[in-house]
């Protein structure tokens, strides 16, 4: 296996930048997940990477080694799409063992099949060996797709969304399926994804790339907890951070005056940086305690039930808030209900720059 290196990587498409001086670094066997919207630069992060397209800018290292003027195939790394791209009328067998014939690799057939009978019990897909790919589920054909880049035994897995076109379900089980796998090579994965959840449950490290730039870089718990700012802030989690206005002054903030104010404790006095002044106040949904004891009063505005828990929304003034409360609290739409908030969680970002003032 090996590390991957990019340093500050231009790549630009008819005069504007899809990626702008991008440093990025995956340490060797790490689950690396890069994470964004549509239009970010996941795919051509990825397209650079495996050889596909050409940096306009900067270095891209393999395993210690600048890879810029290498071939695709010379760079020895995998690449999985979201699309399958099988060959319809050839068997599994057929499908695994098509890479292992490149001119490159020269393997002798009892390698070819020991490789693929290694790859198809990984995978379980042993009893598929024989059967056509036209014939196959969605899930089935997703697992060959990965067991063609198992059998290459790259130094390097590249994941372009590849559980996108799966049903909830399946995506949910081949979420625990992929990491296990990973774990169990020892291999170095970079997954891109515009989903939150795979790269929270997934992800050794994550990566938030929005417009081109890397925003910020930490274990999934860390980027959550701690985001750099309002867009990080506001893509993690599921709802979003519920982002207000607000004015702090004499150690108070003031999101709704008269009906939404608050004395600051010492640790969210801390998280201001001490700004007197306009802010954006940053409170996760389950931060929010919805209950008689709380200081607070808003109206229910709406509630979605989620099974375990429901998702309801407050609004005080002009202010909508999101909380979660658990599944079974009775709520009615236009009722009046008091809440709270946990101050130790609560984030405060400067409202022209959107970074967060804690640091």
């Amino acid at each position: 296996m090996a590390t991957v290196r990019l340093d500050n990587v231009t790549k630009r498409f008819g005069g504007k930048a899809a990626l702008d001086k991008l440093s990025l670094e995956i340490a060797d066997g790490e689950f690396f997940v890069l994470l964004g919207p549509t239009g970010a630069g996941k795919t051509t992060t990825l397209r650079l990477i495996a050889g596909l397209d050409r940096a306009d800018e900067g270095a891209i290292e393999i395993g210690g080694s600048r890879v810029n003027d290498w071939s695709a195939a010379e760079r020895d790394v995998a690449l999985v799409f979201q699309q399958y791209s099988l060959y319809p009328r050839y068997t599994v067998r057929q499908n695994l063992e098509f890479p292992l014939r490149s001119k490159v690799r020269r393997l002798a057939q009892a390698e070819m099949d020991e490789r693929i009978a290694r790859a198809a019990k990984t995978l379980r897909i042993e009893h598929l060996l024989e059967r056509k790919t036209d014939r196959l589920s969605g899930g089935e054909m997703q697992r060959v797709s990965i067991g063609r880049a198992i059998v290459r035994k790259p130094r390097v897995f590249l994941m372009d969304e590849p559980l996108s076109n799966l049903d909830a379900k399946l995506r949910e089980a081949l979420r625990g399926e992929l990491k296990e796998l990973q774990m169990r090579l020892g291999a170095t994965f970079l997954f891109v994804t515009h989903d939150q959840i795979e790269a929270m449950s997934m992800g050794d490290k994550v990566g938030v790339l929005n417009g081109g730039r890397l925003v910020q870089v930490g274990t999934p718990q860390e980027v959550y907890s701690r985001p750099r700012d309002t867009f990080v802030a506001s893509f993690l989690g599921s709802p979003a951070m519920n982002l207000v206005p607000a004015r702090i002054a004499d150690g108070k903030a003031i999101v709704v005056p008269g009906a939404f104010e608050f004395d600051l404790s010492g640790e969210a006095r801390a998280r201001t940086g001490g700004r007197s002044g306009p802010v954006t106040l940053g409170i996760r949904a389950e931060d929010i305690r919805v209950g008689s004891e709380g200081p607070a009063e808003g109206l229910v505005h709406d509630v979605e039930n989620h099974g375990v828990e429901k998702v309801v929304t407050l609004k005080v003034a002009d202010r909508l808030l999101k909380a979660t409360v658990p599944g079974n609290m009775p709520l009615g739409i236009d009722t009046r209900i008091r809440f709270g908030w946990n101050q130790s969680r609560m984030h405060a970002f400067d409202t022209a720059s959107g970074q967060n003032l804690a640091g």
